[in-house]
C-alpha cells in the first residue's frame, strides 16, 4: 500500500506531465494528466499532511489551515479551467474556476475565467458582476476587465438589435396577414 507521501509524489508527477503537455498545446493530454493528478490528490487525508508539517500558514476555511494538498488542488483546478477555456468548453471552465474560488476566493485568474465562461454561455448580468468585482479587487488589471466588459456589452447590444429586428419582422407579417383577412 502506498503512503500519503508516495501518492502525493505521483500526483505531482502527473501535474508536471500535464503542465508540459499544456505548454506544447496538447490540451486533451494535459486534461487527462491533470485529472489523474486530481484523483491521486483528492483522496489524501489532509490531517496526515498537517501532522507531517506540510501545512501552509494561510487559512483555508474557518478554523482550518490550508495544506499543501489544498494549494495543489487549487492549482490543478485552475489549470484544468485554463484547458477547458482553450477548448471553448465554457460550462466546464466555469465549474473548475468555481472549484478554485471555493478554495481561494482571491484567485483572480479563476475569477476572470469564470466571468468569461458566464459571458460566453449568455449569463451576461452575472458575468458583468464578476468583471466589476475583479476591477475593484485587482485594479492592476482593471483595463483588461474593462475591455472585456465593453466587448461583451457590444455583443449583447448586437444580439438585442438582431432579436428586435426579428420580432419586428414577425409582428409586421402578423399585421399584414390580419389586414388581408379583414379586407376580404
Amino acid at each position: 500500500m502506498q503512503s500519503h507521501e508516495e501518492k502525493f509524489d505521483i500526483a505531482k508527477k502527473h501535474k508536471e506531465t500535464a503542465d508540459q503537455a499544456f505548454k506544447e498545446g496538447k490540451v486533451k493530454e494535459a486534461l487527462a494528466s491533470y485529472h489523474s493528478a486530481l484523483l491521486y490528490a483528492q483522496g489524501l487525508d489532509k490531517n496526515a499532511f498537517q501532522s507531517m508539517g506540510m501545512a501552509s500558514a494561510e487559512p483555508a476555511e474557518a478554523g482550518r489551515e490550508k495544506t499543501e494538498v489544498d494549494e495543489f488542488l487549487e492549482k490543478i483546478y485552475n489549470n484544468m479551467s485554463a484547458c477547458h477555456m482553450k477548448n471553448g468548453n465554457w460550462k466546464r471552465t466555469q465549474e473548475t474556476a468555481e472549484k478554485v474560488l471555493a478554495k481561494n476566493d482571491k484567485n483572480y485568474k479563476a475569477m476572470y475565467r469564470k466571468a468569461k465562461a458566464l459571458a460566453e454561455q449568455g449569463y451576461l448580468e452575472r458575468a458583468y458582476k464578476v468583471f466589476e468585482d475583479l476591477k475593484t479587487k485587482n485594479s492592476e488589471e482593471a483595463t483588461l476587465y474593462e475591455q472585456e466588459l465593453a466587448r461583451y456589452k457590444a455583443i449583447d447590444a448586437q444580439r438585442e438589435k438582431a432579436n428586435n429586428a426579428k420580432l419586428k419582422g414577425f409582428l409586421n407579417k402578423a399585421e399584414k396577414k390580419a389586414a388581408a383577412t379583414e379586407s376580404t
